[in-house]
């Protein structure tokens, strides 16, 4: 996976804790268009990652590891996992992903060759019968936290990828910022012009997105920690298909910010509380110039560790499937 370079923020945090890591793309190109036909026409271009996996499997035949680790499982193949568990019969197989797999239903196909196996879907883990795990975020967000007091360049943020109604919703959210007077900042991404062009065909929620304020380059993690230091409130549009609390959901928490959500389950979670998460309708926006006016109060110290990039390695790799949130949660 190659979303906004947190592959590699993953892998810096494994070796900052003794692991030696050798990590491959599950994709064969980080290209726009390998991106967008991979997820428009995979058969298309299964024959190059058919390759791709065979080239890794010959490359890793003289190195022996102790895990595995999968992370989202779009592109993966099968027939990779199979001779990769021949080749490497000690090693321990773990799969992790942050999509429902209502979005992308290739992991279900493959969650039989691993070990251990997590979503961040709570609906997902109950259906699939595998373990529950929430998100995380980066180490970064700590040095934003307790600084949140004094002016900021924008009353509320948003980051994401392109998708579904988020333009819609964060347009109108936007125009109610401009009539109370408060400053909004936006940065959609789009994996490729290709899945712009398709989106605009077959999905009428783009038909008014404004092309110009369409992204192409992910941005890096600085990037996001300068705008997060900037901002007061954090806006999260989930999507409509998915349940799952977003990246965008742990790194408000560990930056110590509030957060503007259209993602009812977070009620369920245990660092919930209404003075936090503001959860708004998506198709009935109902919003408070009152939630801009106090900082966020804090957290319990354990539930922040729980919730940052260690504390997910530490459930993944170090705790069984079965030991998981699930127990953590709230049924409304």
């Amino acid at each position: 996976m190659q979303t906004f370079n947190i592959e590699k923020e993953i892998k810096n945090k494994l070796e900052e804790n003794g692991a030696l890591v050798t990590y491959f793309d599950e994709r064969p190109s980080n290209s726009n268009f390998a991106k967008g036909i991979i997820r428009l026409k995979r058969g298309v271009y299964q024959k190059k990652i058919d390759r791709y996996y065979d080239q890794i499997l010959k490359n890793l035949e003289k190195v022996k590891f102790d895990f595995l680790f999968v992370n989202r499982g779009e592109v993966i193949t099968a027939g990779f996992l199979q001779k990769f568990k021949k080749q490497q019969p000690q090693c321990e197989m773990i799969f992790f992903t942050w999509d429902s797999f209502t979005n992308h239903a290739h992991p279900t196909t493959i969650l039989k060759y691993f070990d251990k196996r997590f979503t961040f879907d709570l609906e997902d883990a109950e259906k699939y019968q595998i373990g529950f795990r929430p998100l995380f975020y980066l180490d970064p967000y700590k040095e934003i936290r307790g600084k949140n007091t004094g002016s900021f360049d924008f009353d509320l943020l948003f980051l994401g990828t392109a998708h579904s109604d988020r333009y819609l919703i964060s347009s109108r959210i936007k125009e109610w910022c401009s009539k109370n007077n408060l400053k909004m900042f936006t940065y959609y991404y789009m994996h490729s012009k290709a899945v712009f062009l398709f989106q605009k065909i077959f999905d009428k929620s783009f038909k008014k997105f404004d092309y110009k304020k369409l992204s192409f380059k992910s941005l890096k993690t600085a990037e996001i920690i300068t705008l997060y230091k900037n901002s007061k409130v954090i806006l999260d549009i989930n999507h409509p298909g998915q349940k799952g609390l977003t990246m965008r959901t742990f790194e408000a928490i560990g930056a110590g910010k509030k957060m503007i959500t259209t993602n009812a389950e977070i009620k369920k979670y245990p660092f919930y509380s209404p003075k936090i998460f503001h959860v708004i309708d998506r198709n009935a926006i109902h919003l408070s110039k009152e939630f801009f006016a106090e900082d966020a109060p804090a957290l319990s110290e354990e539930m922040y560790c729980r919730c940052s990039i260690e504390g997910w390695l530490s459930d993944l790799f170090l705790k069984s499937e079965s030991n998981d949130w699930k127990t953590l949660m709230t049924q409304e």
